[in-house]
């Protein structure tokens, strides 16, 4: 399964930005859904907004630990902010940032539950 967790904000995106975001039920800064290893589509349009989110693999034990911690709405997850805020910018992507495709993104998610 890949976690994809919504960063950006609302203000001053693209339209069709949003309309991508909508279409995966990002709607909130600091929402995550989970998405199936093998679905092109979403992958598809989480790779066009990868400028906004954060995403990678999770293993099942993470998972377990993310529904014990949050309630499921629809596939939906409402996280808070990171406890002891962001380790990297989060307006770069990946190797200096967090945004885009990351190995350690159980950390990252992992302080905000």
């Amino acid at each position: 399964m890949i976690l994809v967790l919504r960063i950006a904000g609302q203000v001053k995106n693209k339209k069709k930005d949003n309309e991508t975001l909508k279409r995966l039920k990002l709607n909130k800064k600091f929402t995550c859904i989970l998405i199936k290893d093998d679905d092109i589509v979403r992958m598809g349009m989480v790779t066009a907004v990868a400028h906004m989110v954060a995403y990678g693999k999770v293993d099942d034990a993470f998972i377990k630990d993310l529904k014990l911690a949050r309630k499921d709405n629809e596939g939906i997850y409402f996280l808070h902010p990171p406890r002891g805020g962001f380790k990297k910018s989060s307006k770069v992507a990946a190797p200096r940032g967090i945004l885009g495709q990351h190995e350690d993104i159980v950390k990252l998610v992992g302080r905000m539950l």
